[in-house]
């Protein structure tokens, strides 16, 4: 088992990515609470969805920063060595071509830090804010 030094939550992993601390309120307290390194992708993440779908609310939903309309479109978080993009089976299935150099399951692609494809995760955000598709 590993202690987190800041927050004192015990993992199963040495240095297992988490939130430290309190439910963040917002996606600002939930970038601020990542590691410097992380931030810069985890904000352009944020960009790119909130202009593929600029009328959709931005929320934290499973403690994940989270675009909303009716029913949550797509979530993002960060984790070690990606960062998680949840939009859900329907478009990692409807993307699946395109995704080829990302790992992905089940409504799950992990984009490596450093390296977001703006236009895909755009394009991406974009489908499930007009298909209505929500996770």
């Amino acid at each position: 088992m590993w202690k987190c030094p800041k927050c004192g939550r015990e993992f199963k992993h040495t240095n297992q990515s988490h939130y430290c601390g309190g439910k963040p309120h917002n996606i600002d307290e939930y970038i601020e609470a990542q590691d410097e390194d992380k931030r810069a992708d985890l904000r352009q993440m944020r960009q790119i969805i909130r202009a593929a779908i600029p009328d959709a609310q931005e929320r934290i939903s499973w403690s994940m920063p989270t675009f909303w309309k009716q029913h949550n479109i797509c979530h993002f978080a960060a984790s070690k060595n990606h960062i998680g993009f949840y939009p859900g089976p329907e478009a990692v299935e409807y993307f699946a071509g395109q995704l080829a150099e990302y790992k992905t399951s089940k409504g799950t692609i992990r984009i490596p830090y450093g390296k977001i494809d703006r236009e895909l995760v755009f394009q991406i955000a974009k489908w499930c804010g007009e298909t209505g598709h929500h996770v």
